[in-house]
């Protein structure tokens, strides 16, 4: 059951917003690239360091099976949160990157053949998108791309009739991290299957902002990142229905991943070891749990409508305060990202202007240069908010753009 924490308790409990940046309080917008992390995840850390730092799963003394325990029930938090059926669906792994490249360099090279087609979105980061190239490159496979709109929405009719090429793999993220749109995606999942795909959603931009049920949505494979949903970097997981990671081959060889290892050939370790080769990112696995229980105890549903308000406020501010300012991304249903240009400016030089005033938000193209192509923009500015983020900072946003404009027209 979640407490019922206000936001000076939400906001006391990261200590980086505490401090100074050029004199000026810290007001950090740049949360959907990384998130800052609460006492209870650095503590988790610093406890595990302190404590019972070991290598896990291959050690019989108290310090590695505490370890062991540990790490293994952040996974079971994990499962728990995407409401997978079993803690064996889901890998560790550093981050929405790596799953991502591991279903393409094991699903993807076992199955993908000469002249099939993987259908990927337009508003994809680039780790859901080269990963396939990739593949494709080596397979001989084509790369189809779901078209958007100039909200920034993916063309649902255009979607279907590419579905009727029957791709072997559709890949789109949940929620776009240049743009803030939400997908609708299960109702995307239900077409593809429709039509034989096989889907794989990128998870990173949804995993800190809403609750996510992978059975509800029937999701494949379903890739999250730990570090801007308050987990440290480094950490992240994969799921992945249980009869599909099973038919996979390993992704890496070494320890952990085998059964029995012979000069003759070797046997792998049962899920989700097999795809754990080596000795894991252990402090970031725990941290995740730590980060989850977090979560869990603000409400995933009140982290979701105070962004949404935060969301809000500032898309009206920046409209109402702001002269030639241009929101990129409106689509209907958006998590709290607020992409802009502002007419005549380079995204990176008012970028540079807020940073003298303590604000942090990220300029350029966000990893998703096609998104930018299609905009005809060579970036955007790109504010991004936590549950820890107030209406006054947004208010300072404003009040430090209105300076750069004074300053750069």
């Amino acid at each position: 059951m979640a407490q019922t924490l206000s936001l000076e308790d939400i906001r006391e409990a990261f200590p980086t917003l505490k401090q100074e940046v050029n004199g000026r309080p810290l007001v950090y917008f740049d949360n959907a690239a990384t998130s800052q992390k609460p006492y209870a995840v650095i503590k988790a850390i610093e406890d595990y360091y302190n404590r019972y730092n070991a290598n896990i799963h291959r050690g019989v003394h108290h310090l590695s099976q505490l370890a062991t325990d540990t790490y293994e029930q952040a996974r079971i938090l994990v499962q728990q949160h995407l409401n997978a059926k079993s803690s064996k669906e889901i890998i560790f792994t550093t981050g929405t990157t790596q799953a991502i490249n591991l279903v393409a360099q094991t699903w993807g090279r076992a199955n993908v053949q000469e002249g099939d087609i993987i259908l990927v979105s337009a508003i994809e980061h680039h780790s859901n998108i080269v990963p396939w190239q990739m593949i494709a490159t080596e397979k001989k496979a084509q790369i189809q791309v779901i078209p958007c709109n100039e909200r920034g929405e993916l063309i649902q009719e255009e979607y279907e009739k590419l579905l009727r090429n029957k791709p072997k793999l559709v890949a789109f993220n949940h929620v776009s991290n240049a743009l803030g749109t939400v997908n609708p995606a299960k109702e995307m999942i239900a077409k593809a299957h429709e039509n034989g795909a096989v889907v794989l959603v990128d998870g990173a931009q949804s995993f800190p902002h809403m609750g996510i049920d992978v059975q509800d949505l029937n999701a494949d494979f379903y890739a999250i990142s730990g570090h801007k949903a308050y987990a440290p970097t480094g950490s992240g997981a994969l799921y992945g229905k249980q009869e599909l990671l099973e038919a996979m081959p390993p992704y890496m060889g070494g320890g952990e991943m085998i059964a029995e290892v012979k000069f003759e050939g070797s046997t792998w370790a049962d899920l989700p070891h097999k795809f754990e080769a080596g000795t894991p990112n252990i402090e970031g696995g725990i941290g995740l749990g730590a980060a989850l229980k977090w979560m869990h105890e603000v409400g995933v549903e009140t982290i979701a409508q105070a962004e949404e308000e935060l969301l809000d406020y500032a898309t009206e501010q920046l409209l109402k305060e702001i002269p030639g300012a241009k929101v990129i991304g409106t689509a209907e249903h958006k998590a709290a990202v607020l992409s802009f240009v502002i007419e005549g400016l380079h995204p990176y030089d008012v970028g540079s202007i807020l940073d003298q005033m303590g604000i942090a938000v990220r300029t350029g193209h966000h990893c998703a240069q096609p998104v930018m192509e299609f905009f005809k923009i060579p970036g955007t500015l790109r504010a991004s908010f936590a549950v820890y983020n107030t209406k006054a900072e947004i208010d300072l946003l404003i009040a430090g753009l209105k300076k750069a404009q004074s300053m750069l027209s």
